[in-house]
């Protein structure tokens, strides 16, 4: 095969192999070795630009003899790293590199992000490239592989670079064998085999990642299977696997034909079922839109695919697409037409496409509307009225003609007549059709042979050519009408077929607009069908799911609409439990192929609400359920400690047997009083938090003055002499809060700040008064809180940069924003100028100052507060 060549180059480009494993342990790294050294020992300059063996003392002996690059090392975070020396092998530039990992993320601070960009790279050298990856990290099974294991794959691989591959070769290995393979030590660490298998490589999701990683492979080689027959020019199908098409034209026999081809294609492992539906080149064809979306709906339900494919020859159509698609069988409806119409018609599409078929098995299915068709209609249908208007002027047309033109009858020759006549004929047929226009063409021949062709009056024709014209006269002229009135049916179904698209356009608008999604179609079906009122009703027990009316009027509960009061009801299933009631006229049954679209969009967007107001019903039970367990989760050392500490303290105090000094029983009553006020505050936040939750909190608003509560809420801190600076407190208006509670929201937020300041800094807390609002401000000099992280840390037992239970549960600003906010203020995040965070906290001013008030000068980075 011809070696592809890099843009821009003129050079080759490398070779790309890759071994796919199907789960991690099965060997891809060895392979990889294993085929390396082959290589190097038929002499070709292989080295080694990236490995990691992890521990495995097996991989790690096939690195001998072989060339092993320098790794590059890179810091970030304060921590080094290694990583492939890329710029190393590019300068080495050998025959063939191995780079382990394909979908390692690289450390900031090489060349690319991600390491097969890496290995890009080195392909455009010219370099061939043998490399691993694991079927989890391919993108396209991400989420598939997050469902079954339940881990989330951080690191993963767009599925065209390893498409592109020249070889791909699977690395699979029995889930008992790699679970026997882990428990010998052979993969992980002795200290974490149990806790693997117990977990990602349990049984049900090795089985899984394997039957995924032989799918896509085999899924591969499918495709080089279809290149190769395209490139040699194979037109005859390779029944390498069972694939079977079942064609769809719409009508009622559709889902017998699905669930035929069905039973076929599960006869086979792998089998795959292919629904095919040919529409018209102009996108006329006459299938019904509503039995085509039920019908793909059930090919996707048992797993089949559903396409679409456009050709005016329908049996030249589904073959191709059979052959395209390596398709081993075809399902056909036997025909619709009776005896006579088949007779009328000859052959149909079953039987054509049976004689063309070749090596794809046809199988002609029976079903219950074989042979119940009607002879196809001659003509447009118009209307009553029209078609009589039509048959009329057919009569009369001719007719007047024939007046007119006996008035110029020595100046218009008989080509001019029959012209003339012509023209009429054309008229006729715009007017009332084929049927019409062939009335108007014998009366036209007629009146032509007796008025205009010699001898005149008479229905005896003198001359042969006289013939020859009127003969030609009515086979052009039925020819003509026939083709107008056949422009004129397609014009019209083309206009029908935009109007309904455009319709059921605006209908799925209607539906991805979200939550008002069911009265948006309520009402569209309403104005598009002209109806007095649209109501959703149950199927058992009439109740009304929703309504609109022509008034405007909407809702899930109006009165059910009165099919005595209208002009015609209309009802569509939605489902297997409601019904689409529509009153004011009756509704063709063009327009009531549109009607069934338009139930499939109400069933999806009621089964839509459905399931959002379940959501609704069980979001409150998760958020408890939720709460609970963090708080479980939480409290677990939190609660333990302090009393773990209280309880050693009393303990050790009435023990009999050891006699304390009194600076030992101080020191331990110290201990246990310092523990018991921690449980004490723990347990208030607690409680607190739980009121607030359940809106049960009692508030006692007064008159505070912030300079008064301060130093009360400075008590309470565990260090009562923390570094804690007020700033401008007294010239700020008293605020309307309850002062306890002000007081714990005080001691939270600057407990928090105390935590994260800079060592050495002390906290300000600054005041300030606008708008008739107090906005106290604690400031410290912290490393700061990322814009979007400003939300999470108002979140209970949300600890931003901690990993322990050592520094509380997390509740001390959750509970102080639901404080401030149950006051009638708010606690917001604000960067400090010069770095650090400022926690904003705003009050009602209890009333507007008397003067201008000075307003809080915050400290830039470097300054010390006088």
């Amino acid at each position: 095969m011809a070696r592809d060549l890099t843009p821009g180059t003129g050079h080759r480009r490398g070779r790309l192999r890759v071994y796919l494993g199907s789960a991690p342990g099965v060997g891809k790294t060895y392979r990889m070795l294993d085929e390396a050294r082959r290589r190097h020992d038929r002499g070709a300059d292989v080295v080694v630009g990236w490995i990691e063996c992890h521990g495995r003392r097996h991989t790690e002996a096939m690195l001998d003899g072989l060339e092993v690059l320098p790794r590059a090392h890179r810091s970030y975070r304060d921590a080094d790293f290694e990583e492939m020396d890329l710029d190393a092998v590019l300068a080495r530039r050998p025959a063939v590199a191995l780079v382990d990992e394909l979908a390692h993320t690289n450390v900031p601070g090489g060349r690319n992000a991600k390491r097969w960009q890496d290995v890009e790279d080195l392909l455009d050298a010219g370099i061939d490239v043998i490399t691993t990856v694991n079927v989890q990290h391919l993108e396209s099974l991400n989420d598939v592989v997050r469902k079954i294991t339940g881990i989330p794959q951080r690191e993963t691989v767009p599925d065209e670079v390893v498409r592109r591959a020249d070889q791909i070769e699977l690395v699979d290995m029995a889930p008992q064998a790699l679970r026997r393979r882990m428990a010998h030590g052979n993969v992980y660490r002795a200290e974490k085999v149990d806790a693997a298998l117990s977990h990602y490589f349990r049984v049900g999701n090795l089985t899984a990642l394997r039957e995924l990683a032989l799918l896509w492979v085999a899924g591969r080689v499918d495709e080089g299977l279809r290149d190769y027959r395209a490139s040699h020019n194979i037109d005859r199908v390779w029944e390498t696997r069972e694939r079977v098409v079942v064609a769809l034209t719409g009508g009622p026999e559709g889902e017998t034909l699905i669930r035929r081809a069905a039973r076929i294609s599960d006869r086979t492992a792998g089998g795959d079922l292919l629904a095919v539906h040919v529409t018209r080149s102009d996108g006329l064809a006459g299938a019904s839109s509503g039995a085509l979306a039920q019908q793909r709906q059930l090919a996707e339900s048992l797993g089949g695919s559903y396409h679409v494919v456009v050709g005016d020859d329908i049996p030249t159509a589904l073959l191709a697409f059979a052959r395209a698609h390596d398709a081993t069988q075809l399902v056909l409806g036997t025909s619709r037409r009776g005896r006579i119409a088949r007779f009328l018609t000859g052959p149909g599409i079953g039987e054509t496409t049976v004689d063309a078929s070749e090596d794809i098995d046809v199988h002609m299915v029976t079903h219950a509307f074989t042979g119940r068709g009607r002879l196809p209609a001659l003509g447009r249908r118009h209307s009553r009225r029209r078609t009589v208007a039509g048959f009329l002027s057919g009569l009369v047309v001719p007719w007047l003609l024939t007046a007119l033109l006996s008035q110029f009858h020595e100046t218009v020759n008989l080509t001019t007549d029959a012209l003339i006549f012509q023209l009429g004929v054309v008229a006729v047929a715009l007017l009332g059709g084929a049927t019409s226009a062939l009335v108007a063409s014998l009366v036209a021949s007629v009146l032509l042979n007796y008025f205009f062709i010699p001898p005149v009056h008479n229905f005896t024709i003198g001359e042969t050519n006289n013939i020859i014209a009127l003969v030609v006269f009515a086979a052009v002229a039925l020819t003509v009408s026939t083709v107008v009135d056949h422009a004129t049916r397609l014009t019209a179904r083309a206009a029908r077929a935009t109007a309904e698209a455009e319709t059921l356009s605006t209908l799925a608008g209607s539906v991805l607009r979200g939550a008002d999604a069911l009265p948006a179609l309520l009402e569209k079906s309403r104005t598009a069908f002209g109806m007095r009122t649209v109501a959703l009703l149950e199927r058992t027990g009439g109740e009304v799911l929703a309504s609109c009316d022509g008034d405007g009027g909407s809702g899930g509960g109006g009165g059910e609409p009165d099919p005595g009061q209208a002009d015609g009801t209309t009802e569509v299933p939605v489902g297997a439990d409601a019904v689409l009631v529509l009153t004011g006229r009756r509704l063709p049954a063009a327009d009531q192929r549109v009607l069934t679209a338009f139930a499939a969009h109400v069933a999806a967007a009621l089964e839509r609400d459905r399931l959002a107001v379940v959501a609704a019903e069980v979001e409150p039970i998760r958020a408890a359920d939720r709460m609970r367990t963090a708080l479980l989760a939480a409290v677990s050392h939190d609660l333990r400690t302090p009393l773990a500490a209280a309880l050693a303290s009393v303990g050790s105090l009435r023990s009999p047997d050891v006699e304390f000094s009194p600076e030992d029983q101080a020191e331990l009553l110290a201990t246990a009083d310092e523990s018991l006020v921690k449980l004490t505050r723990l347990v208030d936040n607690l409680l607190d938090m739980s009121r607030l939750q359940a809106g049960a909190l009692t508030l006692h608003l007064a008159e505070t003055h912030l300079d008064e509560i301060l130093p009360r809420a400075l008590d309470s801190l565990a260090d009562p002499y923390a570094p804690v600076q007020p700033l401008d407190l007294e010239t700020v208006p008293p605020v309307l809060a309850d002062p306890p509670l002000l007081e714990r929201v005080l001691a939270n937020v600057i407990t928090n700040a105390l935590r994260y300041n800079a060592p050495g800094a002390p906290v300000l807390v600054a005041a300030s008064h606008h708008a008739g609002q107090v906005e106290l401000r604690v400031i410290d000099r912290g490393p700061g809180i990322a814009p979007e992280d400003r939300d999470r840390v108002f979140l209970p037992f949300q600890r931003l940069g901690d990993t322990d239970n050592t520094q509380g549960v997390g509740l001390g600003l959750a509970l102080s924003r639901g404080l401030a906010e149950a006051m009638g203020g708010s606690l917001e995040v604000e960067d400090t100028p010069g770095g650090g965070t400022t926690m904003l906290l705003t009050l009602p001013a209890v009333k507007p100052p008397t003067a201008k008030l000075p307003t809080a000068k915050l400290p830039s980075e470097g300054e010390v507060p006088v």
